[in-house]
């Protein structure tokens, strides 16, 4: 009697449109998209100069989510943040910037050079070096303090101090965008 039953209700079963299957189809790959951009990784659009010569006004990157739920962020990472509420920008306009100091190191910037626990900091990547002075100060812990590329046009934690390790969305991993500049971004 059970195996009738359940014949019965596979005959009753209509198969499914073709509209229907590709509006389910549809919704499942939203789904899916949606939950890849809030936890693994997403697409970022470079606005400004202040990561020249690194990243250039147009390039498109992924920044990927996941490493630093492994590690935190390490010197010489390019990262993707919201800034912090004292810089006087929305928290919807996400900044990249390279991290330089780690919590609880001494950061200066004298001579034209950035100086971590008063040893300079080598930097091939550098625009020009920056022509502004920055008396030393301790990052505190869960900060990393961050600075772009092209120091002298950067808004940046020399303006407005560390910035806060839960605010950082996550860190460039590859340029997509345009073509001829496809690679990895670190």
């Amino acid at each position: 009697m059970l195996k009738s039953l359940s014949q019965a209700f596979k005959r009753e079963r209509k198969p499914k449109s073709k509209t229907r299957e590709t509006v389910e189809t549809f919704v499942v790959a939203i789904i899916l998209a949606l939950g890849v951009r809030a936890t693994v990784a997403e697409a970022r659009f470079i606005p400004s100069e202040s990561m020249l010569p690194t990243l250039e006004v147009g390039d498109r990157l992924i920044v990927e989510k996941v490493t630093y739920r492994l590690h935190p962020p390490e010197r010489g990472d390019i990262v993707v943040f919201d800034p912090p509420p004292r810089s006087g920008f929305d928290r919807g306009n996400a900044f990249i910037k390279r991290v330089v100091g780690l919590p609880g190191e001494t950061i200066a910037v004298r001579e034209g050079k950035v100086f971590i626990n008063d040893q300079p900091l080598q930097e091939d990547y550098l625009m020009e070096p920056p022509t502004y002075e920055m008396d030393p100060i301790t990052i505190p812990e869960g900060n990393v303090y961050v600075m772009g590329d092209n120091r002298n046009n950067s808004a940046d934690s020399h303006v407005w101090g560390a910035l806060p390790i839960s605010n950082i969305i996550g860190r460039s991993a590859v340029r997509f965008w345009p073509p001829v500049r496809v690679g990895l971004t670190d």
